[in-house]
This record gives C-alpha cells, structure tokens and sequence, in this order.
C-alpha cells in the first residue's frame, strides 16, 4: 500500500477520471505490468506477481473498485496464459491452481483494500473540506460576534455616557423622568432626580400612586387625583402644577407633564412623564411681581411729582377753556336776551362754550390718566397722537421758560402695541428734562421732538434740546438711579422711562448733538403687518 504525500493523494482522488478512462487505465496499467515483466532487460520474469499487483493498485487506486477489479480480471488471464504451466496457454496444471487461486485472492484483496483507502481518503478529504468550510463559517460567525459584541460595547458605552449627561441634566434643570402603569397604577420606574426632587430614598424604590397622594400638599391632593384619573378615563395626556410636602415639611411646586403611551389597539399600556422642581422659578416670579409692582408705584410717584411741578401750567391750561367757555356763554346769554333775539349768533356761542367745556374736560382726563396708579391694558398707540397731547399738555410750561417746541413727526407713522399712559410719561419726562435744560441758556431755547420709521421694523422717537448738554464726566451714569444734575431731582425719571421702553421691546439712550444740547432716542417695535 502505498504511503504517498497527502497533498499528492488529495490530487489524485480530487481527479478522478471518467469511467471510460479508469477502465483504460486499468488495461494500460496491467499492459505495462507484462512488458515490464516480460522484458529480459529487468530480470523479473520469475517475480511477475508484484508488478501485476501494482497494476491492479493504481487502477483501484486512480479509478475506483471497478477497475481495479478490471485490472484484477486481466492480471489473472495474464498471469495464468504467460506465468503459470503450461505458459502460452489458459489451461492450467493440476500443481499450478494453488498458485492461481493465490494469486488471485492477493489481486482481490488488493484491489478492495486499495478501494476501500481511496474511499475513505475521499471520504476524509470531503470531512476535510467541510470541516474547513465549517472553520471558515464559524471564523465568520465569530468575527460577526465579535463585531457584535464591540457595538454592543461601544453602544453600551454611548448609552452609559448618556445616561450620565441625563442625569446630570436633570440634575442641573431639577426634572425627573417617571413611567407608571396604567392599569394597576404601579409606578414602575422613577430617575434618580425624580427621587430628589419628590423627596423619597431611592433605596425604598419608588413610591406607589397612594403613597405619593400623600406627599402631595392637602389643598392639591384632590385636584392631583381627578387630573389623573381623567387622563386615564380620556386617554389624553396633561400637564398642571401642584406642591409636595418633603419629610421635612419643606414644601416645594412641582409641575408635571404626563403622556399616554397607547397598544395598537388603543389601550392604554402606561403613563410616562416628567416632574419638575419648579419653586426656585415660582419664587423668581413673586419677586419679579413684587419687583414690577414697586417699579409700577416708583413711576406713579415720579408722575405725580412732576404734575405736581407742573401745577402752574396745569391750572392755567384748564382755566384758558373755561374762562373762554364762560365768556361764550354769557355772550349767547345776551344775544338772547335782546329785544330781538339773535338765534344765529346765540347757536354760534353755545357751540363755542360747549367746544372750549370739551376741551377743558378732555385736559382734564389726561391729567387724571397721568395721575391714576396702576397700568392700562396694552394696545395699538399712535405715538405722533401721543407726542401732540403731551406737547399741549407741557406748552404753557414751555411757554413760562421761553421754550419752543418744534415737532417733526413722519406722516402715516406705523402704530406700536403698549400702556398709552406709561408712554406718555416717557415723553413728559423727556420733554420736562430738556425744558430744565434749557432754563438757564441765554441762546436760543428750541426743543425739537422727531419722529419716523426705521429700517428693522421699528419706531424711533428723538427728544433734542439746546441745553447745557449731558455731564461730560459722568454721561454713562445718566440712566443709573438715583443720579440727577437737578437740585430738586429725585434721579429716577431717566430710569423708570428705560424700564419702561425695554418692558415694550424697545431702547432708550442719549447722546450729545454738536455743537450744544443733548439728544435723547428711543425705538419700540411696531404692530406686525402694519404699514406706513
């Protein structure tokens, strides 16, 4: 038996040739066994028996069991007609059949034996491939594992990080994540923020729906109740503001947002939500009422104290339309106590007494707006119309300090949205700062009031005058409060008009002219979609 290279063998099995050729192999093969044997050259005429099995194991060997028993069949014939007595013929001697039959069974056995090798080296060699193809499957599979496994890692990792920047933005914005069943109600999960912020232990778990019923402050508790129990029923999600009362009696409000999270069928399978520790912001907006409020009476008070500095002007305002409406009346009184009444002349002076009455009650309003407390509502305001009240209002007070108002104000002037009398009081503060300027400059006293329409969709309002201009040393403190230049200043009018221009959505500043005064500008955004 041969004991050939495996490599070799594989390629000898892996090139089986056709039947048609195996079998021609066979004959070759046994052929070149005769010569071989046969030729005087070798000697082996007395030792033909080896190469004849040779012949028949390649044949079994390259084609298989078939021919190899071919090659078997023919190496028979050929030995017992040339090797076996009488040589040159079939017929075999009595002496010879042992030797025969030998023969021939060491030809069977090697043929099987040969076939049966080659069998299972196909055999081996198919195990071979299949176990290398099932290696290179598993190498694949395990790299895909392997992948796997690393995006598995990597994801957990990013999930990891995540949760982190989660937490530690909840942390940052005091909101906590729940999520509780909609069924029983059992609260399933709660973040550790939600723990803080609800005042529970994170080792007790969370706290079920009864037992966070009672934290809730007792003035909340049934509203708390009947907010999720509708949710619940109306399969609708909510949001409202309620108090928790912490262990420590430390009450805190809390505003929650929850949302139903639906089957296909359109059952509900759980509420998840938020909760927010919302009592720092609360306490921000007392403080910014309480704050808003204090401005509000600061600016009622500064109204007040400069109408009251304006009580001269005020009173001889009021008493021009009255003193006319008086004379108006006594000449209708008149005409109409002659001997014969003049109709015409008497309609024309009751109609003039009742134009300056008008006039004198609508003085009067404007006063009484000025000096009402508190705001009006917000809305649409003709600043043009605005800057004309406040220039009859302040003229006799112009007037008493020899001061010309000179308006400017762009036709068809877009309107703002605002409080009509807080604005006004912008304009009276404006104006009365630049008539004070004024008072005491021997050249030409002449406040210019301008009015028109930016390019940003904004209005912008100058107040100028021919004063002694802004401190040149301390031109940044103007609008600080509490700092004046009057004697008799109280330091807050400049102040309270830039709250009020910024409360509007606008600006205020001032800068100084050449080559003397000062300047004062401020823009407030007009009604969107109006047009000039």
């Amino acid at each position: 038996m041969p004991n050939s290279n495996p490599f070799h063998e594989a390629q000898v099995v892996r090139r089986k040739p056709h039947a048609i050729w195996s079998l021609a192999i066979a004959v070759l093969s046994v052929a070149a066994a005769l010569i071989v044997s046969r030729a005087p050259s070798f000697h082996l005429q007395s030792a033909p028996v080896s190469l004849f099995l040779c012949a028949v194991m390649v044949s079994a060997w390259v084609g298989g069991l078939l021919p190899g028993l071919l090659a078997t069949l023919l190496s028979c014939l050929l030995f017992s007609y040339y090797f076996l007595a009488p040589t040159s013929s079939f017929s075999v001697n009595a002496d010879e059949i042992p030797r025969g039959l030998l023969f021939l069974l060491s030809a069977l056995f090697v043929a099987l034996l040969t076939a049966a090798q080659r069998r299972a080296t196909e055999s081996l060699m198919h195990a071979r491939d299949d176990l290398k193809r099932t290696v290179q499957e598993l190498q694949k599979a395990n790299d895909a594992l392997q992948a796997e496994s690393d995006e598995r890692k990597h994801a957990e990792k990013k999930l990891r990080e995540s949760e982190a920047y989660l937490a530690e933005a909840q942390k940052m914005s005091h909101t906590g994540t729940w999520a509780r069943i909609a069924s029983t109600g059992q609260v399933r999960y709660w973040s550790e923020e939600c723990y803080r912020v609800m005042g529970f232990e994170p080792h007790d778990g969370p706290a079920q729906f009864e037992t966070f019923l009672e934290r809730v402050h007792p003035d909340d508790r049934a509203t708390v109740r009947d907010i999720a129990e509708r949710a619940l029923r109306e399969k609708i999600p909510y949001e409202h503001d309620y108090r928790i009362v912490h262990p420590d009696g430390n009450i805190r409000d809390i505003h929650t947002i929850g949302h139903p999270v639906l089957s296909p069928s359109g059952d509900i399978v759980e509420f998840v939500g938020t909760v927010m520790d919302v009592s720092d912001r609360r306490q921000a907006e007392r403080e910014r009422e309480r704050l808003r409020q204090a401005l509000e009476n600061l600016a009622h008070v500064n109204r007040v104290t400069m109408m009251g500095e304006l009580t001269a002007s005020l009173a001889h305002e009021v008493n021009q339309p009255i003193a006319a409406a008086i004379t108006d009346a006594k000449t209708c009184s008149r005409w109409l106590m002659r001997d014969h009444p003049d109709l015409d002349e008497a309609r024309e002076a009751a109609s003039r007494t009742v134009k300056d009455a008008t006039r004198a009650g609508e003085i009067i309003n404007r006063v009484r707006l000025i000096f009402k407390k508190g705001t009006s509502p917000w809305e649409p305001v003709d600043l043009n119309e605005t800057i004309r009240e406040m220039v009859t209002l302040l003229s006799n007070e112009a007037a008493r300090h020899s001061v010309s108002i000179r308006t400017e104000l762009a036709e068809e002037l877009p309107h703002v949205v605002g409080d009509r009398v807080q604005l006004q009081q912008v304009m009276m503060n404006l104006m009365i700062n630049g008539i004070d300027a004024m008072k005491e400059v021997d050249a030409t006293r002449t406040l210019t009031i301008q009015s028109r329409r930016a390019e940003d969709e904004q209005v912008v309002v100058s107040v100028s005058d021919t004063g002694v201009g802004l401190p040149v040393m301390e031109a940044g403190q103007i609008f600080d409060p509490f700092f004046t230049t009057k004697l008799d200043g109280t330091g807050m009018g400049l102040r309270i008009s830039r709250s009020i221009i910024e409360s509007h959505g606008g600006r205020l500043w001032a800068d100084k002219p050449s080559p003397q005064g000062a300047s004062f500008y401020f823009t407030l955004p007009i009604i969107s979609g109006a047009h000039a």
